[in-house]
């Protein structure tokens, strides 16, 4: 079964940077994606890997500033985040996929970690 383990959340102040891992065993042959949740708010798409890690995606708001990665050897998702801001806080959800292939949907996605917190505040 597939486990997911995310980590690497804290607080930072604006324009600062974090990392978030995720552990990702037996995902060799899954998209993956991170998704964050902020309070009040819906979960959205932060940015999408396929399988091999040769096709991202992101959501408009992080292009530029986020960057998500996948070691295939090692079978770990990472996000690195720089030029945070206060609306990047939010819990920071590591997912995954029964495809090859992106999707838009936190329903398309069928593996979830348990979250990292992500603070940005001054």
């Amino acid at each position: 079964q597939l486990q997911l383990v995310e980590s690497g959340g804290g607080l930072v102040q604006p324009g600062g940077s974090l990392r978030l891992s995720c552990a990702a065993s037996g995902s060799r042959f899954n998209a993956m994606a991170w998704f964050r949740q902020a309070p009040g708010m819906e979960r959205e798409r932060v940015a999408c890997v396929n399988s091999d890690g040769r096709y991202t995606d992101y959501v408009d708001s992080v292009k530029g500033r986020f960057t998500i990665s996948k070691d295939i050897t090692k079978d770990m998702l990472y996000l690195q985040m720089d030029s945070l801001k206060p609306e990047d806080t939010g819990v920071y959800y590591c997912a995954a996929r029964r495809s090859t292939w992106c999707a838009a949907k936190s329903s398309d996605f069928h593996f979830w970690g348990q979250g990292t917190q992500v603070t940005v505040s001054s």
